[in-house]
C-alpha cells in the first residue's frame, strides 16, 4: 500500500505492478512520461548519476526543487537541487531488496494529485536502481582489498589520478601517508600467517579511527598502507600521520587471549607544483624509509 505524507513522510512504495494498481487509470501524458523515464533511466549503471537523471526527467512533469536519495547499507548519499521546507519521502522495496530512501522537496507542499504522479514514475526508477546498487557493490568489490577492507593499488590509482586533477584545478592542498607496519616478519614468524592476517586487519581498522571520514585508506601491499588526504598540508599531514602512530603504538591486538603490540613508521609527503603521482609518492616513500633508518616508530617528512 501507498500512503503519501507531507513533511518529511515515509510511505512504502513496492512492485512496479502495486504501484500501478494505486493509480486510477494514468492519463496519457503520465504513460509518456513514464516511457521517457524508462528510456533514460536504462542508459547508465552510475549510481549518482541515475538520480540525477531521474531529477531532471521529474521536472517535465511534477515541480521538484531538490532530492535526496539513501542508503545506509551501501553508505550512499547523493543530493541534488535545493533542500526545501515541505518533502514527502518513500522507502524503496521489491519483493527481494530494500533499496533505500528517497525524498523529495520544494518551497510549497505537493499536492495529492503530485504525489500520486510521483509514486506513479517512482516504479521506473526501482529495477534501474538495484542494478545501479549491484554495479556499485561489484566495483567497490574489485577495488578493496579482501583482507583489510581496505582499498588496494587500483583503487589507490584511481583516487590519486582524480584527487591530483582536483587538486590542481582547484589549487588545493594535498598529502600522502606511507606506513609500514615495524618488524613484522617477525610478527609473522612468532605468530603464523593468520596472526600476521589479524595484526594487518587491526591496524587497518587503527588506521581507519586514526584519519577523517575525507581520508582514505589503501593497502599498497605486504605490510604497508597508504592514506591519501585531499585539502589538506604539511601540517595537517603531519597531525593526522601521529594520530595514526600513537594509535597503533597503544592498540591491544587480542590473539588467542594474548595481547600483541605493534608500531608503524610513517612517512609523509605534499604535493608541490612539480609533482606528479610518482614523485609524490617517491617522497613519501623515501621519507618512510628515514624513519626506519631513525629507529621506527616514528614519522617523518619528505
Amino acid at each position: 500500500m501507498v500512503t503519501p505524507v507531507q513533511t518529511s513522510p515515509t510511505a512504502l512504495i513496492r512492485e512496479d505492478n502495486i504501484v500501478r494498481a494505486r493509480m486510477p487509470s494514468p492519463r496519457r501524458d503520465r504513460d509518456e512520461a513514464r516511457a521517457h523515464l524508462t528510456s533514460v533511466l536504462q542508459t547508465t549503471l552510475d549510481l549518482t548519476q541515475l538520480v540525477n537523471l531521474f531529477f531532471e526527467s521529474l521536472q517535465d512533469v511534477v515541480s521538484v526543487s531538490g532530492l535526496t536519495y539513501t542508503h545506509a547499507a551501501h553508505a550512499v548519499q547523493i543530493q541534488t537541487g535545493k533542500a526545501c521546507v515541505h518533502s514527502s519521502a518513500y522507502r524503496l522495496i521489491t519483493p527481494d531488496d530494500n533499496l533505500g530512501e528517497i525524498v523529495f522537496t520544494r518551497g510549497r507542499r505537493f499536492k495529492e494529485q503530485e504525489l500520486t504522479v510521483l509514486e506513479f514514475l517512482i516504479g521506473t526508477l526501482l529495477y534501474p536502481l538495484r542494478n545501479a546498487l549491484k554495479y556499485r557493490e561489484a566495483i567497490n568489490t574489485a577495488l578493496q582489498d579482501p583482507l583489510t577492507g581496505a582499498g588496494n593499488r587500483a583503487a589507490m590509482q584511481n583516487t590519486l589520478d582524480r584527487e591530483l586533477r582536483l587538486a590542481r584545478r582547484y589549487r588545493q592542498a594535498l598529502s600522502l601517508l606511507v606506513i609500514d607496519i615495524d618488524h613484522f616478519k617477525s610478527i609473522n614468524d612468532r605468530l603464523g600467517h593468520s596472526g600476521g592476517d589479524q595484526v594487518l586487519r587491526e591496524v587497518a581498522q587503527q588506521i581507519g579511527r586514526a584519519s577523517r571520514e575525507t581520508d582514505l585508506t589503501f593497502r599498497y601491499g605486504g605490510e604497508e598502507f597508504v592514506v591519501v588526504l585531499s585539502n589538506t598540508g604539511e601540517s595537517g599531514a603531519a597531525t593526522i600521520a601521529e594520530r595514526v602512530r600513537q594509535g597503533i603504538d597503544t592498540l591491544a591486538i587480542r590473539l588467542k587471549g594474548d595481547a600483541v603490540h605493534t608500531t608503524v613508521s610513517v612517512g609523509c609527503s605534499t604535493l608541490t607544483a612539480e609533482d606528479d603521482i610518482a614523485s609524490l609518492f617517491e617522497r613519501a616513500d623515501k621519507a618512510l624509509y628515514k624513519a626506519k633508518q631513525k629507529g621506527r616508530n616514528r614519522v617523518v617528512a619528505g
